[in-house]
């Protein structure tokens, strides 16, 4: 009882720590990122939120698969290199006694991971294209950011307003250029707003401005002064892509089994399976020589993860692109895996009696 309440507690709090750090990491990853693409017009300010929570949901799985891994492997590290292995093994207790415990830590990781991986992800991923969609949709003006040029989803108008007053409806400082009949025009505006005539169509109502016109190339231009001028502004439909494998419900994967959609049933099936053999594999991975370095198995434990990682990712793209058998699949790495984990287990149980020693006499 001693052992497995330790043990429990250790894991709980290094898995916190670790998954506070990852998703520090990705969070603020993801906030570059998006931020620079807001910058560049590429997405509306105000959707930087909503696509950093679809995001970040997006890559849980992956981060909490990682996080048992790291926190099975730190805890069980620390326990050799403090010799506490000793005690335990004193105790009669042997390295596959640890196999009960951090499976039941492992096991609600795992279920986590895979109501994310089946359920979450796949509808973040369809609310994050939807409103994607949503925003490509608005209107020109709508779209326009402060300080950003920005063009018109036509691209035959380049918009740019210094500020808005007030509400979002009546903005300072307006540059258009358009090109109408071959003829390039340049406005310039202190003020503007919108408005909606009876037929339902909008316009861009610019107020005390200039607007030069001319051929491109050409030294005659002409200059006209105003006082109100009306930009009309032509709707846009966003054209509606198909979802991609990954924004389909598990449902819709089942009753469509084409090879890219049995891939991506696959690889969300194998996030869970492949949190629990990552936890198994620690187990063994986790010893620490008292004669050799300390970060020797760490080291080890980082690149079979990659490998394992990439294998997945690999196998996954040789079934949808039907280079491997969907009955293989992604399964044949997992299966590698757990005759890695067996081995592994079977070579320090093997060994166990001379490292053992070797510790005792350390101690």
């Amino acid at each position: 009882m001693i052992f497995r309440r330790a043990l429990l507690h250790e894991l709980f709090g290094n898995a916190t720590a670790v998954f506070i750090v990852l998703l520090a990491i990705s969070i603020t990853t993801l906030v570059i990122r998006l931020l620079g693409q807001a910058a560049s017009g590429s997405l509306a300010s105000e959707a930087v939120v909503a696509f950093l929570g679809f995001s970040a949901l997006n890559y849980l799985p992956v981060l909490l698969s990682l996080t048992l891994f790291i926190a099975v492997l730190l805890t069980l590290t620390r326990s050799y290199r403090d010799n506490e292995m000793v005690v335990w093994f004193c105790s009669g207790l042997s390295l596959t006694a640890f196999i009960r415990p951090v499976m039941a830590f492992a096991m609600p990781v795992a279920l986590i991971v895979a109501v994310l991986s089946l359920l979450l992800s796949p509808w973040a991923l369809e609310k994050q294209n939807q409103y994607r969609a949503q925003i490509d949709s608005r209107d020109d003006v709508a779209a326009v950011a402060p300080g950003v040029f920005k063009e018109s989803k036509h691209a035959d108008r380049v918009f740019f307003v210094e500020s808005f007053a007030g509400t979002k409806n009546t903005v300072h400082n307006i540059f258009m250029q358009s090109t109408e009949n071959q003829k390039q025009g340049v406005m310039f505006a202190e003020h503007g707003y919108q408005s909606q005539a009876s037929n339902g169509d909008r316009y861009l109502m610019l107020l005390d401005g200039r607007r030069y016109e001319g051929l491109p190339g050409s030294p005659e231009y002409k200059i006209v002064e105003f006082e109100r001028y009306a930009v009309r502004i032509d709707p846009y439909e966003a054209h509606l892509e198909a979802p991609s494998a990954k924004a389909l419900s598990i449902l819709e994967l089942i009753r469509n089994k084409t090879l890219t959609n049995i891939a991506e049933l696959q690889w969300r099936l194998s996030l869970p399976l492949s949190a629990v053999l990552l936890a198994l594999m620690a187990i063994p991975l986790s010893f620490v020589n008292p004669r050799a370095g300390r970060s020797m198995n760490l080291i080890m434990a980082l690149v079979t993860y990659l490998i394992y990682n990439n294998c997945i990712s690999i196998a996954q793209a040789w079934v949808a692109q039907g280079k491997l058998h969907p009955a293989l699949g992604v399964w044949l790495v997992h299966g590698i895996l757990v005759l890695l984990i067996g081995a592994l287990f079977y070579r320090r149980l093997l060994l166990a009696p001379s490292l053992f020693n070797l510790l005792r006499r350390k101690t």
